[in-house]
């Protein structure tokens, strides 16, 4: 009976001491959760241990603080009013109240409680500064350092490190930390992560990545190098590589609503539009009521800007108007106004899309304009509107001298089709004498100088004609298409100014011309019958019999 008393209360103490081992773990994994900032999976782990074990308690109360509720958080380390950690979570919520006199004097009472070799209530007060606002950082460090006497634990050096980088100057301190706790445990992802986001507050983004990707292959399911990951891709504009590490860190995360956001924000930048339309749709249905003014803001312009590329046009012409009048004026940038426009445009509203886009241009300090007037330039003139697209395209080359060849042909082209050939001829001129090697410029000055001389009875035409024949050659027709209608366009001018000015021998060396480009050519045909009723004429009349 005594034997089978003593086996029962062996297994009760192994079954005690195996419910400890598990409930500790669960604490660490809880704790884990919070350094990952994964929050609502640390409140779910640490809420069921919290009553019962200070150290849980502590964390928990830390996620309702960095989830915007001191009075919660309050709360929960009130509940354990003599253990070190939470004394100075009752700093922290002094501090998150802007009470920094309270926040540090409870830091400072706390403190002093450590003696000799005891080392934790030192390490808490200065947790209590190093991890809130307004705080003296320069004390957390010198605590942290007497803290170091005593212990080489790897969470005051990163503590440390935290504290350091607060301090102008204190990067190099905070470096030396971070890699001290790696050098002990290659395998802390904590610690990389740290690291990276010293080098990316330096803007060394390449070591940043280096140290963000050190941290993924410590632990992979450590969510914070992919989101810094992402971020060191935002600013250095690699947009689809931050979306890529964007998608795995919302596998990994919490999703919290700010993380959302930021997840749509990032696949509009990266083009994903019509991914971007979809989540950021869906987000707004789901969450509207727990969005602030700027996040609604933010989000609606996303969606509508989205939707402009893919989607409804309709929708987000809606969803833009409501954009614009939610956000401040002073935050709209050009940029808003010239997708506008372009909206506008895709929705075939061009006058709207002039009056967006000149906004856009008016705000935009970029030297070269070049895309948003050819945008327009073109919108215009494939809906031939002739005078409104030279208009734009006058402004292009003015804008940037430089541009392509085919901005000023279709500068002077559009010009022609206006019937304004005035400007036409001298957009081509400047066309021929920006690219002299453009033979189209030659040949297009020529038909704007012809629609002049539109009887054919100055020649004014005639020397450009010649000089564009001279460059493309006697059998550029045979190519056919286009270059044979071109050719047929300069002789049937020529033709035409030879009958008038009476020049026989022009005039044969252009009708044979034409007649072998084209037997059937209208122009030579008139010519032809004009001469044969020109001769007719100049016959005797036949002599009567007597």
């Amino acid at each position: 009976m005594r034997s089978n008393m003593k086996r029962i209360m062996t297994l009760i103490a192994a079954l005690v001491f195996t419910i400890s081992a598990t409930a500790q773990q669960a604490v660490e994994n809880g704790i884990k959760m919070y350094n990952y900032k994964k929050l609502q999976s640390a409140q779910r782990i640490l809420e069921p241990l919290a009553a019962s074990d200070a150290r849980a308690n502590y964390y928990l109360g830390l996620t309702y603080l960095e989830t915007g509720d001191p009075a919660k958080a309050n709360a929960a380390f009130t509940k354990f009013p003599e253990d070190p950690a939470n004394i100075s979570g009752t700093a922290r919520v002094a501090f998150a109240n802007k009470d920094a006199a309270k926040g540090m004097q409870i830091a400072k009472d706390l403190a002093a409680k450590a003696k000799k070799k005891e080392w934790v209530p030192e390490k808490f007060a200065a947790d209590a500064i190093t991890y809130s606002d307004g705080a003296d950082y320069h004390q957390a460090v010198t605590w942290y350092t007497d803290v170091l006497t005593k212990t080489d634990d790897a969470e005051v050096h990163i503590a440390l490190g935290d504290a350091s980088r607060k301090i102008p100057g204190g990067a190099g301190e905070a470096m030396n930390n971070y890699e001290h706790v790696i050098e002990k445990d290659p395998k802390n992802s904590l610690a990389y992560s740290r690291i990276g986001d010293t080098w990316y507050d330096a803007r060394t983004y390449q070591s940043a990545l280096d140290n963000y990707a050190k941290a993924k292959d410590a632990d992979n399911t450590n969510p914070l190098p992919y989101k810094s990951l992402a971020d060191a891709y935002v600013r250095s504009g690699s947009f689809q590589k931050a979306l890529e590490n964007m998608k795995t860190y919302m596998d990994l995360s919490d999703n919290t609503l700010s993380d959302k956001i930021y997840y749509a924000g990032i696949q509009y930048e990266a083009q994903s539009y019509c991914d971007a339309a979809k989540y950021t749709g869906d987000l707004l249905n789901s969450s509207r009521a727990q969005l602030s003014k700027d996040q609604l803001t933010e989000l609606t312009g996303i969606v509508g800007y989205s939707q402009a590329t893919c989607g409804d046009s309709v929708q987000a012409l809606q969803n833009l108007h409501a954009y614009f009048q939610m956000q401040n004026p002073a935050k709209i940038k050009s940029g808003d106004y010239i997708q506008m426009g372009k909206l506008f445009l895709k929705l075939d509203m061009l006058d709207s899309a002039v009056v967006y886009y000149n906004k856009g241009i008016a705000g935009d300090t970029a030297q070269n304009k070049t895309d948003i007037y050819r945008q327009i330039a073109e919108a215009f003139r494939l809906k031939k509107d002739w005078c409104k697209s030279a208009e734009w395209y006058n402004n292009l080359v003015k804008a940037n001298p430089g541009t392509q060849p085919l901005d000023y042909f279709y500068r002077g082209y559009t010009y022609y089709y206006c019937r304004t050939f005035d400007a036409a001829v001298s957009a081509f001129k400047e066309f021929e004498d920006k690219y002299p090697d453009q033979p189209p410029a030659i040949y297009w000055e020529a038909r704007s100088l012809a629609a002049i001389d539109s009887d054919a009875t100055t020649g004014g035409a005639s020397q450009e004609f010649l000089k564009w024949l001279g460059v493309v050659g006697p059998d550029y027709y045979k190519q056919g298409g286009a270059k044979k209608n071109d050719s047929k366009t300069a002789y049937e001018y020529l033709l035409a100014v030879s009958f008038n000015k009476k020049e026989k021998e022009n005039l044969k060396t252009y009708k044979d011309k034409l007649r072998e480009i084209d037997p059937e050519d209208s122009v030579l045909k008139q010519i032809e019958d004009a001469e044969k009723s020109e001769n007719a004429a100049k016959k005797p009349a036949p002599k009567g019999k007597k």
